[in-house]
């Protein structure tokens, strides 16, 4: 039964770790996005007011 608990405690450990890397990905991946989309409003703005002139 004493190994049932560490195994269970491990597995615990191990599935918390994984899961606050995967949401640092995640916050990660999402900031790169509004920095993507915010650049490429930009960008369309940019060439508008290029071909106005």
């Amino acid at each position: 039964m004493k190994k049932l608990t560490y195994l269970l405690f491990a597995m615990a450990i191990i599935a918390m770790s994984s899961c606050s890397v995967i949401g640092g990905i995640f916050k990660a991946g999402a900031a790169v996005g509004i920095i993507a989309v915010i650049v490429v409003i930009l960008l369309v703005i940019w060439a508008i007011s290029a071909f106005r002139k």
